[in-house]
């Protein structure tokens, strides 16, 4: 048995390692190994597929073993690798794979995380007790696109354009009266959480504009608003770079934590990051569309779709992005909530992680988000 497949075994097994060996992997065959679990199929050794998402088949022999009849080990590797991306060419205009040339958005299959669903059938037919419903950590997490809105050339400019005068007047009087300005009012609310700020460190053009000065005085009035001990400051990457790199090096910025501007996460970008040294990665959700992109509500090790070896990238399913709900999928703020609800109840069921990405830029007075955002909180 492979390294690769143990680890998939042992995810799905909810890290119960000594069970390991109680499952095998192997064709088709008249005569099965003789372990209490056989999975058959043998997708790993065959090229990049689509998986079959088939209802689960699963046989009980006379000696009591269990056959199951779906390759829940390919499945498995097929989402946590997101070896769909290497098949399907498909992006959108910012380079992204989204969930709409997703087998997962086409059959609506976003909203059930069907890993943990084989995680607990396989810990039930091996009388393992699986974790009790609860969340096994929550993060929120703000992606400081901005600072301020009207505090530098462009962003005064356009406002004029816009007829903000009285905004950039305050703006520039106070830069709390800048309505991107929203640390203070985050600060407050998410006081009892850990918090994770993403960092632009970029050229600052085309999609990763503006770029703020990580020496200056707005950008250190900010560290000093929200510095706390459960505040942690991740590194925010480029959206457009097709090698990734850091411009400035920032001693505030802890470069093992990364989220990708525009939620851009290809394939070739994550083999960057593992050999930057990136330890944990919270981009992974499609923009377009909120749910389980994973297929799995827990943190886990990325595994590369062309070699097959499990790397050192951790990543930590993205539970929701305030604009996919708003921008993207156009939902009322009834509608949110509802589908938030849904989204933290299936993470609590499978004893997953919560990640929730609302931008500080968002929570202003031409957004619900304002209001959403202490909601949805209050569901934790």
């Amino acid at each position: 048995m492979s390294d690769t497949i143990r680890y998939i075994i042992s995810f799905l097994l909810y890290g119960h390692n000594e069970m390991v060996d109680k499952v095998a992997y192997c064709p088709v065959s008249d005569k099965y190994p003789n372990t209490p679990i056989i999975i058959v199929g043998n997708g790993m050794n065959e090229p990049l597929h689509l998986p079959d998402l088939s209802e689960p088949q699963v046989e009980c022999l006379s000696d009591g073993r269990y056959v199951i009849h779906n390759d829940w080990i390919y499945n498995t590797f097929f989402f946590l690798s997101r070896a769909e991306e290497v098949l399907n060419s498909q992006r959108d205009q910012y380079g992204r794979f989204i969930a709409a040339f997703s087998i997962l958005g086409k059959e609506e299959r976003l909203l059930t995380p069907l890993i943990d669903t084989y995680s607990q059938c396989l810990c039930q037919l091996l009388h393992i007790e699986t974790p009790a419903p609860c969340y096994s950590s929550i993060h929120l997490t703000h992606d400081v696109d901005t600072i301020e809105y009207y505090r530098h050339l462009r962003g005064a400019v356009g406002g004029i354009l816009r007829g903000h005068l009285k905004a950039i007047k305050t703006s520039w009087q106070d830069l709390y009266n800048d309505p991107a300005y929203t640390f203070p009012w985050l600060q407050k609310l998410e006081r009892p959480y850990s918090v994770i700020y993403f960092i632009k460190d970029t050229p600052g053009c085309g999609l990763d504009y503006p770029q703020y000065n990580l020496h200056g005085k707005d950008f250190q009035t900010f560290l000093n608003d929200t510095k706390a001990s459960n505040v942690q400051y991740g590194w925010h990457s480029s959206a457009q770079a097709r090698r990734l790199s850091t411009t400035h090096r920032s001693d505030i910025i802890d470069y093992t934590l990364h989220r990708s501007h525009y939620l851009n996460c290809s394939i070739e970008r994550m083999q960057q990051l593992v050999e930057m040294g990136v330890k944990d990665d919270y981009t992974m959700a499609f923009a377009d569309q909120a749910g389980f992109r994973l297929q799995t509500t827990r943190p886990v090790r990325w595994i590369h779709p062309i070699t097959k070896h499990v790397t050192s990238l951790t990543l930590h399913p993205l539970t929701a992005m305030d604009v996919t709900l708003s921008n993207y999928m156009q939902l009322t703020e009834e509608e949110a909530i509802a589908y938030m609800q849904q989204l933290l109840s299936t993470t609590k069921h499978y004893h997953g992680e919560v990640n929730l990405l609302w931008h500080n830029s968002n929570i202003n007075a031409l957004t619900y988000h304002k209001h959403l955002y202490p909601r949805v909180l209050q569901m934790l």
